[in-house]
This record gives C-alpha cells, sequence and structure tokens, in this order.
C-alpha cells in the first residue's frame, strides 16, 4: 500500500469526484485512477462505485474510510515530526524514572535547560530500575533516575544526585499518627503495606526485621494503589520521603533515619550525547537538590565528592 495512493482515495472520497480529486491532489486523472484501482487490487475489493453523476464509497470503501484517514494522518505526522528534528526544531530527551521517584524532580532541571535547547521536548517513561537500565542500553531512553541497583552493568555510567530518607506514611487516624517519629518496636509491631519492588526492601529488611519478618499487609506495584489503601487505614507505608502523596495522608520520621537510599543518574557510557541530554546530566549534576529535599538532600558541593560510576 503506497500512501499516494491512500491520498488518491482519501481524495475521491471527500469530492465523490474524479476530475476533481485529480485537480486536488495534483496528478492527472488517469494517474489518480490508476492509484486507487491498484490500492482496491492490494486490498482485494471494490473501494469506490464508478458511476458518471453518482460516484460513491461502497460498503468496503466506508468501512476502511477512517482507517485510512488516521494512516495518512500519522504519516503526515512522522514527516513533519522528521523535518522539524532535521532543521533542529526538536530536541528529544526521554527520560525514565523509577516507581518512587517523582516527575515533579526534574521539572526544575527542564525548565532550566529549555531556556537554552530550543525546541526541547521531553518524554517521562516508568520503570523498574533494571528495566530502565535495559531501556537505557537499547536507546529507548537517554537518560534514568534510579535508587538501589543490583548488578549495574559495565557500559552504565552513574552519578549520585542526592540521598532521602525513608518515612513512615499514614493515615491520621492510624494510632501511630501523633507520634513525633516511629521506632523499630512500632514498626515490629504495626501491619506494614507491602510495596512490590521497593528497592530498599533489603536494607528495610535488615534493619528493622532481621530475625523476624514483618506484619504485611495488602500488596501493589503502584503507589499511589497503596496510598489510598494507607488513607483508609490498612497499613503504614515505608516510602521515600519525596514520594508525592495523597493529601489525606501524613508522614512521620523514623526514629534515627536509619534508611536511606541515594538516588542516581544514569546514562550510557560512550555514547554521544545529544544537546538536551548533555544540558540534563550536567543540570542534575550540578543542581542543590537540597532545595527539595531539606532533610537529607546533598548539598551540590559534596556531588563532586559523590560522582562517578554507580556500584
Amino acid at each position: 500500500m503506497e500512501l499516494h495512493q491512500v491520498r488518491y482515495f482519501l481524495a475521491v472520497a471527500s469530492t465523490l469526484n474524479f476530475t476533481r480529486a485529480a485537480e486536488q491532489c495534483n496528478v492527472t486523472q488517469p494517474a489518480l485512477t490508476k492509484g486507487v484501482q491498484k490500492l482496491e487490487q492490494e486490498l482485494g475489493g471494490q473501494l469506490i462505485y464508478r458511476e458518471r453523476q453518482l460516484t460513491q464509497l461502497t460498503d468496503l470503501g466506508k468501512e476502511v474510510l477512517p482507517m485510512l484517514e488516521r494512516t495518512l494522518a500519522s504519516a503526515e505526522a512522522v514527516r513533519r515530526r522528521a523535518q522539524e528534528f532535521k532543521r533542529k526544531e526538536v530536541a528529544p530527551l526521554r527520560i525514565g524514572l523509577a516507581p518512587s521517584i517523582s516527575a515533579s524532580l526534574v521539572l526544575d532541571p527542564i525548565v532550566e535547560i529549555a531556556k537554552f535547547v530550543p525546541g526541547l521536548h521531553v518524554e517521562l517513561r516508568e520503570g523498574v530500575a533494571e528495566k530502565l537500565v535495559d531501556l537505557l542500553l537499547e536507546g529507548e531512553i537517554n537518560a534514568a533516575m534510579v535508587g538501589d541497583v543490583q548488578d549495574m552493568p559495565a557500559r552504565i555510567d552513574g552519578w549520585t544526585l542526592f540521598e532521602e530518607r525513608y518515612v513512615a506514611v499514614l493515615a491520621p487516624t492510624h494510632q501511630l499518627a501523633n507520634r513525633p517519629s516511629i521506632g523499630i518496636d512500632d514498626l515490629r509491631d504495626t501491619i506494614l503495606l507491602d510495596r512490590a519492588g521497593c528497592d530498599v526492601a533489603p536494607k528495610i529488611k535488615q534493619t528493622y526485621f532481621p530475625k523476624e519478618p514483618p506484619h504485611l499487609g495488602h500488596c501493589s506495584a503502584h503507589e499511589i494503589h497503596l496510598q489510598h489503601m494507607a488513607a483508609a487505614g490498612f497499613g503504614v507505608m515505608l516510602a521515600p520521603e519525596h514520594m508525592p502523596r495523597l493529601p489525606a495522608l501524613k508522614t512521620i520520621p523514623l526514629e534515627g533515619d536509619q534508611v536511606s537510599r541515594e538516588v542516581r543518574l544514569l546514562a550510557v557510557q560512550g555514547r554521544r550525547y545529544s544537546p538536551a541530554l548533555d544540558a540534563f546530566v550536567k543540570v542534575a549534576r550540578l543542581r542543590d537538590w537540597s532545595t527539595d529535599l531539606p532533610h537529607r538532600g546533598v548539598p551540590h558541593a559534596k556531588l563532586a565528592q559523590g560522582a562517578g560510576r554507580a556500584g
């Protein structure tokens, strides 16, 4: 199926006149007729009743018309985007975010680089850290922000951006909700909501439950689902402090802030950076994240010490 054949058919469908359709497509009428005939041969049926004064779509023509309209629209959109890209009017930047890392954290860096990267077009994708690493290597995303990652491939570069603590997230009506902080004994007597895929789950287990497993309640890989369950009083979540939460929930520090994680920026080693990616990496590494994470954000002066490959 050729796009010009689709265009010829759509022109006939809109004008119901081969002469006007040919004029609209800027081709001769025989050429337009031949193109429509080839399309009909490929689709295996007549699309248009050819009557001198009453040209009409067949049932097959009516059936495929919307799909062919979408096909042509999509092709034209691709062509426009390619032309914009060639003219450097579009600067794509695809960023992967681990589920517990809020998109709000990358908004300020994006606003900053948009000032000097014309045509910046950002796409955010969410996935578990290991999946994001795969997407990086496959070129599906340009950069990723993740927490702890096991078995980092040698081809991945990583930089520590900040450290954040974990806190208890719970309903205001929960029996622990009025505590200034929550201790180990409280956690061991409390039902915890199970955040499937939590990157610091081994640290939590080692720190708070080295001998006996926690009392786990409901489980989900989606933060928002668990938050609704926490708001309904089904249990307590242990989550990164910056994680956006429902207004109905409150957070309480864990005594001693014994569990935290490093959030890292990842990119593929040795791969040529686009201007958008280069700007994002530089802005993210130089940013003072303590403005977003007042309790544990690492001042950018310390980032140079932490910069290096993710381990």
